[in-house]
């Protein structure tokens, strides 16, 4: 990748339309994973994503234009899947295995465009939803949120003085590689990019990760940007996300159903991916319920993504539910991801150490954590907790209730009756990073 002047691409545009979303793989790759899965086998299912800001005080309608946005949702619209991008995705190899996408999936993807959106306005906030084919509204996820995030960030620096933005990249540039140089510390560090969809801009996303493939060398094992894994010659990392189990909770019938959709999901995704692809997600309804009522089986799979709960209480819980089943912590994986930043990860890391394999995915503050690097007053260049996440599936509403209830989302009335379901043990409420 060629080294990027920010701060003078940031002043030289003065914001003419510079579009966000360039390419369908400015995305994460468990997208991908997920849509071939869903290609697959639920084509037939409407899905319904919606923009949600936990971060009420920000007012973000107040801040982001609403003819930017739609003019950025638009140009995504009109984006297609490049021949080269599709050759890249038939031929290169991803989690050791070639062919991880079929050549019937590819050929449909060739065509693929993003659905429409709607959008307005309501108390500061913007409603911003995508209905349609489960296929289609699914991919909208990640772009959505980039461009809220991008446009927001342009926002806070435009009319800014170009001494003034080479102060601000300047500053934040130190910060990262000050962090670099510590986890350095970390001999067996496996650690991946994860920031793609609160990032500052893209931009900035890809310089960070330039920065980390410098820094830590063999330590930083790839990016969940397809497009930046792609430009990089990096390792496109991603698994599955809570999508999947909230909307086979949605369509089921039954409580019965409900309490099985997140163990039908992982046999759905066991009949198409394995290996290091085998990480189960476990608290989308709870981490305690999931591990209470999961079949034997599941034991076997390489390792867990704990999402939501503190990194050490989580980990912790499913090493213990590993010597349970009588399986070695020692040969399993635990993969961190929420809310990581320096201290988490060194804490995780030194905690965990030779008792369970280990990679942490570096989010938002990664890719957003400007925080006091500002040169100016009111700079607005907090990172926010915004979230696109499903609310139907063929009109049904649909729920998370995460380890964290801060976290949690849906209709108030279905919350209480997915807590009957699974309960409300290990839920304790913290408050939620970015």
């Amino acid at each position: 990748m060629a080294m990027t002047d920010i701060a003078s691409r940031t002043y030289d545009h003065g914001w003419r339309l510079d579009p966000i979303v360039r390419s369908l793989l400015d995305t994460d790759f468990y997208k991908l994973l997920m849509l071939q899965m869903i290609w697959r086998q639920h084509r037939d299912v409407d899905v319904t994503f919606a923009l949600i800001n936990r971060t009420t005080h920000v007012r973000v309608a107040d801040v982001v234009d609403e003819g930017e946005l739609r003019a950025q949702l638009d140009h995504a619209r009109g984006v297609r899947f490049a021949k080269k991008e599709l050759i890249w995705l038939a031929g290169n190899t991803f989690y050791g295995k070639t062919q991880m996408f079929g050549a019937d999936f590819l050929a449909w993807l060739a065509g693929f465009a993003l659905p429409d959106y709607e959008l307005r306005k309501a108390d500061g906030q913007y409603v911003l939803s995508f209905h349609g084919p489960w296929t289609h509204t699914t991919m909208w996820e990640i772009p959505a949120l980039a461009i809220v995030n991008e446009l927001r960030s342009r926002a806070a620096m435009k009319d800014r003085g170009r001494f003034e933005l080479d102060v601000l990249y300047a500053r934040a540039k130190a910060r990262l590689w000050h962090k670099v140089e510590r986890l350095r510390d970390l001999p067996d560090l496996a650690l991946s990019d994860f920031g793609t969809r609160r990032r500052h801009g893209f931009l900035w996303q890809r310089w960070c990760v330039e920065a980390l493939k410098e820094g830590l060398g063999k330590r930083f094992i790839g990016t969940s940007n397809v497009l930046l894994a792609m430009e990089g010659d990096i390792e496109a990392i991603g698994t599955n996300a809570h999508e999947l189990p909230m909307v086979l909770a949605a369509l089921a019938r039954s409580d019965a159903q409900v309490a099985a959709a997140p163990y039908r999901v992982l046999e759905e995704w066991r009949d198409h991916y394995g290996g290091n692809l085998l990480i189960v997600l476990p608290d989308t309804f709870g981490t305690t319920a999931f591990l209470a009522a999961s079949p034997e089986w599941v034991a076997d799979w390489t390792g867990f993504r704990p999402d939501s709960a503190p990194p050490i209480r989580g980990g912790e819980q499913i090493i213990d539910w590993w010597r349970s089943k009588g399986r070695d912590p020692a040969g399993k994986l635990l993969i961190f991801s929420d809310g990581m930043d320096l201290e988490s990860i060194e804490a995780t890391y030194r905690h965990f150490d030779g008792r369970v394999r280990m990679s942490f995915g570096w989010g938002t503050n990664l890719t957003n954590d400007f925080r006091g690097c500002a040169p100016f007053e009111g700079a607005g260049l907090e990172p926010i907790s915004l979230v696109c996440k499903v609310v139907a599936a063929n009109g049904r509403p649909a729920v998370k209730l995460s380890d964290n209830p801060a976290k949690a989302t849906g209709d108030p009335a279905e919350i209480q009756r997915y807590l009957r379901i699974f309960g409300q043990a290990g839920r304790s409420e913290t408050p939620v990073m970015v």
